[in-house]
């Protein structure tokens, strides 16, 4: 419920701040499933467009655990479906805890296996989460405005999903299988953000 109420509310902000955002390919997200939603980590506003997006499906959320230190924003984290995560040494709790909402929940994950909004390295946590919860990854894009001033000028947000990705034929997650994971969802990104704009250059990208 307060998800529910939580996401209404940041629908009407992103609305007012910005009022001009896409969400193209719905129809390809999971209905009878859960799912993890992986995307490249962009903005710090792009989980939020990702969960407004993908409404009504509920989600869970990986969060630094130094925010849940303050007890307002822990508050709003706990009942928000986030979940502590120790950047410097997540420990199984960044495996476990996700699966098991996974398996025993209606909540299914928001994920940036970048780790980082600037970094084009994913990560195996993912790959791991999915096959011990038994639940398929669906790769998403967001391309829109990067500052905070661009997003008030209204400029357009797009948000688009693309094909869940199975990743049971792999036999084992070890250094091949991780490879092969991270090959295809990245595969997927750069797919989703040639369909949406093939000529969207951003910052990390200029540096390569």
């Amino acid at each position: 419920m307060f998800f529910r109420f939580m996401r209404g509310v940041v629908r009407i902000v992103l609305f007012i701040l910005n009022g001009n955002a896409r969400y193209q390919n719905k129809q390809v997200l999971p209905q009878n499933t859960n799912y993890i939603l992986v995307a490249p980590h962009r903005t710090w506003w792009d989980p939020l467009y990702l969960a407004v997006a993908a409404s009504p499906k509920k989600f869970s959320f990986m969060a630094k655990e130094e925010l849940f230190k303050n007890p307002v924003l822990r508050f709003i984290l706990k009942y928000a479906n986030a979940f502590p995560v120790k950047r410097d040494n997540p420990g199984p709790s960044a495996i476990k805890t996700p699966v098991k909402l996974l398996k025993d929940t209606d909540l299914s994950l928001i994920m940036f296996p970048s780790g980082t909004r600037h970094s084009t390295e994913l990560k195996g946590g993912m790959a791991l989460i999915s096959r011990m919860a038994k639940v398929p990854i669906v790769p998403s894009v967001y391309q829109g405005p990067l500052t905070f001033g661009d997003l008030l000028k209204r400029k357009r947000v797009t948000i688009r999903f693309g094909e869940p990705i199975d990743i049971s034929d792999l036999k084992k997650m070890d250094k091949d299988g991780l490879a092969e994971v991270e090959r295809r969802i990245q595969t997927a990104f750069d797919q989703l953000d040639q369909e949406v704009n093939p000529d969207f250059v951003y910052p990390v990208d200029k540096k390569q």
